[in-house]
């Protein structure tokens, strides 16, 4: 079932009559998905109704507000080919010398652009600032301290139910619904980040916005997110198309890694990191102020942005 949010309340996708049908009662995502079987049965009901409300898609607004944001990065391909850019366009031009020489050379990949072995032994993931989201539709602002701004396509689930020390299969039980995440990466400053940071790469190169599509279908009816595919279109001239096949981890293993220690909540989002080749880095091209940047996920919907000229930070409407 897809869900959006309104000002009015919660409204659902009808797909055999094409409409959106507003869902009496029902004013809170988190909840309606916390809830399960009987909130989508009320929901079910009403799309079925013979007097049921249709509702304007188009007054969506952010779906829920985040409790929290752990971006994982799960994809060897998308981390060996982000990290080489990395070092070809804001490294010192020695160190990008030896990198491509060596590639030539060898026709392998250079060692240090490789993940090391944690990245295999555990997932990673880093906690965002879940209080700068943005909505669907939404002005991105130009950041002040980055001339290098970036988007990641990512396919994100939001938690319905608490997790602490859960094992895989309790954690995959409490997946609420997904949807479309844009994880705005400032590049320049990541590569800075990486050389010189204890704290590594994710720090203000990550820290200063995600915008979260309209758009949550529910677990039930979302599938396979291994199976998952999407693109990504710049003025509506297409960039790039990804999937999610062959993650380093499993999503339980993800949530269970995450929930080791301390306690995840009903309204916490996990999202599962750049689908590869399905951000502006790898692809060696660089967005800017005007042009208007939007993310899709099969089964899901779109997510669009327009990047401001502004450089004050906004908040999510």
């Amino acid at each position: 079932m897809k869900l959006r949010s309104t000002p009015d309340g919660l409204i659902a996708h009808d797909e055999q009559r094409g409409r959106w049908v507003r869902l009496p009662g029902e004013d809170d995502l988190v909840a309606f998905l916390a809830e399960g079987q009987p909130a989508r049965a009320r929901a079910t009901a009403a799309l079925d109704a013979p007097d049921a409300e249709t509702a304007d898609p188009a007054t969506a607004t952010l779906p829920f507000r985040p409790r929290s944001i752990r971006a994982f990065m799960l994809w060897e391909s998308h981390l060996i080919a982000s990290s080489r850019m990395l070092v070809k366009h804001f490294f010192p031009a020695p160190m990008w010398r030896a990198v491509d020489a060596y590639e030539k050379a060898t026709r392998r990949t250079f060692p240090k652009l490789k993940p090391t072995q944690g990245f295999y032994d555990h997932p990673t993931f880093y906690v965002a600032n879940h209080t700068m989201v943005l909505a669907d539709g939404q002005d991105m602002w130009s950041p002040s301290h980055t001339r290098a701004l970036d988007f990641e396509l990512e396919l994100a689930c939001v938690l319905a139910r608490p997790l602490a020390d859960a094992t895989p299969e309790e954690a995959l039980d409490a997946v609420g619904g997904w949807f479309v995440l844009n994880d705005w990466s400032a590049r320049d400053v990541q590569a800075d980040d990486a050389r010189h940071n204890v704290f590594g790469p994710v720090i203000k190169a990550k820290t200063f916005a995600n915008s979260i599509g309209c758009d949550v279908v529910t677990a039930d009816a979302f599938g396979d997110w291994e199976q998952a595919t999407g693109r990504v279109r710049v003025d509506g001239e297409l960039w790039c198309e990804g999937g999610t096949a062959g993650p380093a981890h499993g999503l339980g293993a993800m949530l269970a890694y995450a929930s080791r220690g301390e306690r995840l909540d009903a309204g916490d989002v996990i999202s599962t990191g750049t689908m590869p080749g399905c951000c502006g880095i790898e692809l060696e091209r660089w967005i800017r102020p005007g042009q208007t940047v939007q993310l899709e996920i099969d089964g899901i919907g779109t997510l669009t942005n327009r990047l401001s000229a502004d450089a004050t930070p906004t908040t999510a409407v």
